[in-house]
C-alpha cells in the first residue's frame, strides 16, 4: 500500500487530520489540538482531535499555542509521546458515573 493510500483511508475513515512533526527530539509540532489541559517542565497534556495527547521530557515549554490553528509547539527534550482515548468531558464526568452506576 502506498503511503498516499494509506493517508486517505485513514483521513476517510475518521474524518480527522493530525499531524504530529518531531524534529532532532527536541522540538514538537502538533496539528488537531483542542485544548492544552496542563504542563509543567516535565509533562504537557492536551486534548487534541483524536484523544487525550501526552508528552513528556526534560525542560519542556510551549512556544506556540494557536488554538484558533489548532497548533501547538513544544520545545524541550522529548522522551514520551502517549495517546489514550479519554477526552477531557468524560473524565470530568467519570468519577460520578463510576459512584452512581
Amino acid at each position: 500500500m502506498v503511503v498516499e493510500d494509506r493517508k486517505t483511508n485513514i483521513n476517510t475513515i475518521s474524518g480527522v487530520i493530525q499531524n504530529l512533526i518531531l524534529e532532532n527530539r527536541n522540538k514538537l509540532s502538533i496539528s488537531g489540538v483542542k485544548d492544552v489541559l496542563s504542563f509543567d517542565d516535565q509533562v504537557v497534556i492536551m486534548e487534541t482531535e483524536l484523544g487525550l495527547l501526552t508528552v513528556k521530557g526534560e525542560n519542556l515549554k510551549i512556544n506556540k499555542l494557536s488554538i484558533d490553528t489548532s497548533e501547538v509547539i513544544v520545545e524541550g527534550e522529548i522522551n514520551n509521546l502517549a495517546y489514550s482515548d479519554h477526552s477531557k468531558k468524560e473524565q470530568e464526568s467519570g468519577i460520578f458515573s463510576k459512584i452512581f452506576k
